[in-house]
């Protein structure tokens, strides 16, 4: 697999961060890191500390890229899902696709959507 990380957010099913890890993918949660209760800002600040990609389905996420785009700061990207659009299988078979193909810097500032 690619040096890509995925961070999830304490809304995504754990089970994709299980399911990715089976298919090698360095992949963690909100909830194992500590992080449940804090703010979107502080996730996202938290993700681009380790430089991680956050996945989420919440749409506050973009607009923190969006305001982060506006300001010239950078951040390791996001990837975005509505949290009813795929399964939880279909959504790892993706993100395990995005971890083999992508690197960290082709993901750095962008937002791809599942």
């Amino acid at each position: 697999m690619a040096g890509l990380k995925i961070y999830t957010d304490e809304n995504v099913d754990v089970r994709i961060v299980e399911g990715l890890r089976k298919k090698g993918v360095n992949a963690f949660s909100a909830i194992e890191k500590g992080m449940t209760g804090v703010s979107d800002v502080e996730h996202f600040n938290y993700a681009s500390e380790i430089q991680a990609v956050i996945f989420t389905h919440d749409h506050h996420f973009l607009e923190i890229a969006k305001t982060l785009f506006k300001e010239g700061k950078d951040h390791w990207g996001v990837i975005f899902v509505e949290i009813t659009r795929l399964s939880v299988g279909e959504s790892i078979k993706r993100l395990a696709l995005y971890a083999e193909v992508l690197s960290p810097d082709e993901m750095k500032n962008q937002v791809e959507f599942l």
